[in-house]
Formats: C-alpha cells, sequence, structure tokens
C-alpha cells in the first residue's frame, strides 16, 4: 500500500492539530515489531492523527520507521522532529447498527414540587416516562392521547 499524500497546507493544519498530542505509541529497542505496527494500526484507526515516540539515537532509523509505518499502515506522514512522528489517516465513518434507527426508551425524569410556605425544600420525585406517556402541568404522569383532526380535514380525504 502507498501513504497518503498531503498538500503542504493540509499537512500544516495536521502539524497544529498534532501539536498538544501525547505519543499513544513507543517504539524501544526491538524496533519496527508486528506488535508495535499492531498498535499503531489499533491508535490511527481510533484517533486518526497520532505521535509516535521512537527510543533510537540513530536519524536514519527513524526515518525508515517512518516511511515503513506510513506505507504499511496506508497513513500519511505529517512530521518527524526529534524521536516524534506524526502519522495520520483518516477515520472511517462508523456503520449505523439496527439499533440506532430504533426511536429512544423509556426515560428518568426528575420532578420538583416546592413548598407552599415556601420555608422548606422542594421534594424531588423521579418518573419514568415511557413513548406514549407524558407529564402534565401539575406534575401528575398522563397517556399520550392520539391527536384529534378536524372534521374538514377527515372529510376531504
Amino acid at each position: 500500500m502507498a501513504f497518503i499524500e498531503l498538500t503542504p497546507s493540509q499537512r500544516k493544519e495536521k502539524r497544529a492539530q498534532a501539536h498538544h498530542l501525547e505519543p499513544v505509541v513507543l517504539i524501544g529497542g526491538d524496533g519496527l515489531t508486528p506488535a508495535v505496527v499492531k498498535e499503531t494500526d489499533a491508535a490511527l484507526t481510533a484517533h486518526g492523527l497520532i505521535k509516535v515516540r521512537v527510543f533510537s539515537d540513530e536519524r536514519s532509523t527513524r526515518e525508515i520507521f517512518f516511511s515503513t509505518l506510513a506505507d504499511q499502515l496506508n497513513a500519511a506522514p505529517i512530521q518527524h522532529i526529534g524521536k516524534l512522528l506524526v502519522l495520520w489517516r483518516p477515520i472511517a465513518p462508523k456503520e449505523k447498527t439496527e439499533r440506532e434507527d430504533r426511536k429512544p426508551g423509556p426515560k428518568i425524569v426528575k420532578l420538583l414540587k416546592f413548598s407552599k410556605s415556601g420555608n422548606h425544600r422542594p421534594q424531588v420525585k423521579k418518573i419514568r416516562v415511557l413513548g406514549n406517556e407524558r407529564i402534565a402541568a401539575g406534575g401528575e404522569l398522563k397517556r399520550a392521547r392520539s391527536r384529534v383532526t378536524s372534521v374538514k380535514k377527515t372529510a376531504s380525504e
């Protein structure tokens, strides 16, 4: 796979976004192992923009790690400064599941009932409201009624 190529202005924006990030992947003395590649892939999938710290003193080794990671993981190499490598890969949109299409379930609603004298604390009451229920002005729970349509509308249909 080839890595993603960005324009200099896009790369500049990504560098600015990565400025405050902490390294999420550390490459130690063993170098670029399959476990490191797997963790970097997982971090790119989760975050999109990541920093990688390399504990190697040789610049040529760090450059090889940088280009290898970008090539293997189909990521854009953003920046190599010192022992830090910044990589970016766009996050894939999440697929909708059946549960997201469903309507919301019951809600827990807090009702406050104030005292008549005003000297006491209000009473807090938690009520479970189902989809076909509503809370009336007095704080009582009522079933929702079907809407009444006008006689003219039903006659025209």
